[in-house]
């Protein structure tokens, strides 16, 4: 077995589609894990795959790099919050936010935060998507180690997590406001009339022509005057070609109809 001969079996047998992602980086993790598992050969891979929940559930921790944490960035949420969301917020009181390929949650539940203080006691649609099962159910449990809530500040920390020994555990009034399902970017429809969608860090690892075809399934899947929020070391090269305007190196607008 071959190299695109593994892709194709991971994506017939377990239904995650690879053929998107940057090959050499993509060779380069899944060779990281057979070194580290003892793999000898694709073949060998393969059979452990199929033979062990575990090990499958390693290997798309491997593809997805699932790491995340609370305000990500924290001047980049800062915009988000005096700026973007207000804006949003002035054009439609409650909001309908997508966050793609959120990993084990910290992403829309520090949006979720933010809206717990900007409009207290209104209800938002805010769902957190990804192709990793293991991180959803990591989501919905939300409890957190230091290192994903370093951004969070001390009145935030206090307010909105409980510690348990090493481990916070975010608190129910957040939990609440989020909701968690599977999806494939590669593969998946997506909604539509989303006011902000949050997909970040995530496009780099996928080839340009994946890119350019997501950053249009986005625009399309926003409700005009909705904003896309991407990562800090991302950007989208031919947004003007795509539709959308740009409000800053991170957040880009499809503009109001008419």
């Amino acid at each position: 077995m071959d190299f695109q001969e593994l892709k194709q079996m991971v994506h017939r047998h377990f239904g995650l589609y690879l053929e998107g992602y940057k090959e050499p980086q993509l060779k380069r993790r899944i060779e990281s894990l057979m070194n580290a598992v003892g793999a000898g050969s694709y073949d060998e891979l393969w059979r452990l795959l199929k033979a062990d929940g575990r090990m499958w559930q390693k290997f798309v921790d491997k593809i997805t790099i699932n790491v995340s944490e609370f305000f990500r960035n924290p001047d980049i949420f800062q915009r988000l919050e005096k700026d973007i969301l207000p804006e949003l917020l002035r054009r439609r009181r409650s909001l309908k936010i997508w966050s793609a390929a959120c990993a084990d949650g910290p992403e829309p539940y520090s949006v979720a935060i933010i809206l717990n203080e900007l409009t207290p006691s209104t209800w938002h649609h805010i769902e957190g998507t990804d192709v990793d099962t293991g991180a959803l159910e990591a989501a919905r449990r939300a409890v957190y180690p230091a290192r994903a809530v370093q951004a969070v500040t001390p009145e935030r920390l206090r307010r909105y997590f409980r510690r348990e020994g090493e481990a916070f555990h975010l608190r129910e009034e957040i939990k609440g406001m989020v909701s968690f399902r599977h999806h494939d970017l590669l593969r998946d429809p997506f909604g539509r009339d989303y006011d902000l969608i949050l997909c970040r860090n995530v496009t780099i690892y996928f080839t340009s022509e994946v890119q350019d075809r997501l950053y249009r399934q986005f625009y399309q899947a926003l409700a005009p005057g909705g904003v896309l929020f991407i990562g800090a070391t991302e950007s989208i090269f031919q947004y003007r070609e795509i539709g959308f305007s740009k409000l800053s190196p991170w957040f880009y607008r499809r503009p109001e109809e008419g």
